[in-house]
């Protein structure tokens, strides 16, 4: 067992960033990668033009890369935000505007996971009215990731660096999994497990994989502390890798790092480039 048995996918909104946009499946594709995931590239529009969504598209496929993981609408991500779902008035609106958006492009790649992160408290604001608004927005994204024959993502955050994230543990992320699948009768909720957002709240990891390795439909690396590349911190983490396999994952793992003061295409030496390629 080790990294080269894992099915790894380059997260195109952290890793290649200095590159524009359209440019970026292709330099995953001259790394040696087969696959790769987005956060909504869009940040300023949960609607954008036909013509922006058919330019990414054709730069996916020309690339030769499959598209296997696509965020919802998130609001400023990166920046202060973290989700639009559970937030009430514009922000909700825009995240319910662009549920088909989002579902339906990913459709026309094939791709079959939806992440949806849960948005933060706002103050003044009710918390239980947020999750109330939460569970609907949910079972409405996993109704129409049902529609393309995709799951949907809820994934735990960490606590130090999103403080008014509700969901910074696994239980917690679980636990909205559970309702989802409970109020929609569709059971396509999975638990995203990001190993570098866990660690970061302390939890017990391989405990975290032995209880809920069953439910989880994705998985995202990055070493810790510092977010940076498998090697540069202190998290076993081909050894976690190896006990999820065991346990019965079998899907992608995400590489969602940040490559440091280096080209992006010069922070995969960790993996050999015969492993890159999807199997």
């Amino acid at each position: 067992m080790g990294f080269a048995d894992q099915r790894f996918n380059v997260n195109l909104s952290i890793l290649f960033t200095e590159l524009p946009l359209l440019e970026r499946p292709a330099a995953a594709a001259a790394a040696g990668f087969t696959a790769v995931e987005l956060w909504w590239p869009w940040v300023d529009s949960p609607t954008p033009e036909r013509s922006e969504l058919d330019a990414l598209r054709r730069s996916v496929e020309d690339a030769g890369v499959r598209l296997t993981g696509l965020n919802f609408y998130a609001g400023r991500l990166p920046g202060p935000d973290r989700g639009a779902l559970s937030v009430p008035g514009e922000e909700s609106e825009r995240f319910r505007a662009n549920i088909d958006v989002a579902a339906d492009f990913a459709g026309s790649l094939g791709c079959t996971a939806l992440n949806a992160l849960y948005g933060n408290r706002v103050e003044g604001v009710d918390p239980a009215e947020q999750d109330a608004l939460a569970l609907e927005n949910l079972a409405l994204a996993a109704r129409a990731a049902d529609r393309i024959g995709a799951i949907l993502l809820v994934e735990a955050l960490n606590r130090p660096e999103s403080p008014l994230y509700p969901l910074v543990s696994a239980p917690a992320a679980v636990g909205v999994v559970d309702r989802v699948n409970e109020a929609t009768g569709l059971g396509n909720a999975r638990f995203l497990m990001d190993l570098y957002h866990l660690s970061m709240n302390g939890e017990d990891l391989p405990s975290v994989i032995e209880r809920y390795a069953s439910v989880t439909g994705h998985v995202q690396i990055a070493d810790s502390p510092g977010r940076g590349a498998p090697g540069t911190g202190s998290l076993p983490l081909e050894d976690l890798l190896d006990q999820l396999a065991k346990a019965g994952y079998a899907g992608w793992v995400g590489l969602e790092y940040k490559p440091g003061d280096r080209p992006s295409a010069e922070a995969f030496g960790w993996l050999p480039a015969e492993a890159r390629g999807a199997r």
